[in-house]
């Protein structure tokens, strides 16, 4: 029985063993991957600071427009979830506390009278969701580890298009922001409709009235209503970066913490399996003891015996002196 455990022992050390060489791998991996994320994300962010920039220029301007994406209705009867999720799991607490964040405002939304339409982004939302029997207007896969800017302007049009054709009268954006390498937060904040002109001058106030000298051609109007779309697909392309980096931030925590937890486990094993075998040693020795005493007992039982040719030549010499 000693012996079955510590093979038992062994195996199982193999085995978390095989497993601590893949969570090690992969937190490597992911290590390489946020990374890369970090810098796509600065490589994308001047391109969003200028275009807000110029958009903040041409409400500093004076530029009006009646843009659809613009509209701020009042009274919405149906509010749309736009919610970035990751495609694979093993990222630790990333997919679920984008979810449950989600989930909650989706809640308190129907519990003012409000329906709701769902445009999902990342395999493990669509799964979510769908299990629980939510209705889902779009979903989108493959596009959340490595985001590319064709992805948010398409989900930026699929979006827009539901705003503008009044499927539905206001967007909210659940993702995780990437702050720096050991904090990502949840976010769920306003996506559509955008901020009206009086907002944007007012939070571009400063240099903005410095540059709202400018001329625009054609119009300012006309330059505002073309950035308007792109500004959309900026802000939506920079969610899914900071998405996609906090992804792999949050796995390689993950898979460095299961690397530490294997590390633990075999030590702790290989104790009981060092506990085991010595208790099979121990069982051996007291084997081999207690058989030697047996047989130490036996032979001195025979020796003490009277032999039976003895025996024979005593009755014989008996008889005939009789």
């Amino acid at each position: 029985m000693p012996g079955s455990q510590e093979r038992i022992l062994r195996r199982r050390i193999t085995s978390v063993n095989s497993t601590k060489k893949i969570t090690r791998a992969m937190e490597l991996i992911a290590a390489t991957r946020v990374a890369r994320a970090q810098r796509r994300a600065q490589q994308a962010r001047p391109y969003a600071e200028r275009i807000t920039s110029v958009i903040e220029d041409l409400a500093a301007a004076g530029a009006q427009v009646e843009h659809p994406l613009l509209e701020n209705r009042e009274h919405p009867k149906r509010v749309g979830f736009l919610i970035i999720t990751s495609d694979r799991g093993l990222a630790g607490p990333y997919n679920s506390s984008v979810i449950r964040a989600a989930e909650k405002e989706l809640m308190a939304r129907r519990a003012d009278g409000k329906d709701y339409s769902l445009v999902l982004i990342g395999r493990k939302a669509v799964d979510y969701f769908r299990f629980r029997n939510y209705e889902i207007a779009h979903s989108f896969t493959g596009i959340s580890d490595t985001p590319r800017y064709g992805d948010a302007r398409e989900v930026a049009r699929v979006v827009s298009d539901q705003f503008i054709s009044r499927h539905v009268d206001e967007v909210l954006l659940a993702y995780m922001e990437f702050v720096s390498l050991g904090t990502q937060r949840v976010v769920v904040r306003r996506f559509l409709p955008l901020l009206d002109m009086t907002q944007i001058a007012a939070v571009g106030e400063g240099q903005a009235e410095a540059r709202a000298a400018f001329e625009f051609e054609p119009t300012p109007e006309g330059v505002l209503e073309a950035l308007l779309p792109r500004y959309v697909e900026s802000r939506l392309f920079s969610a899914l970066l900071d998405a996609a980096a906090s992804e792999h931030a949050n796995r390689q925590r993950a898979m460095k913490a299961a690397t530490d937890n294997a590390e633990e486990l075999i030590v702790s094993l290989t104790r009981m399996m060092n506990r085991a075998r010595q208790d099979a040693i121990t069982t051996e020795i007291m084997e081999i003891v207690g058989g030697a005493e047996a047989l130490r007992s036996s032979a001195a039982r025979s020796s003490s015996e009277p032999d039976p040719d003895d025996i024979r030549e005593l009755l014989a010499a008996d008889k005939s002196s009789s």
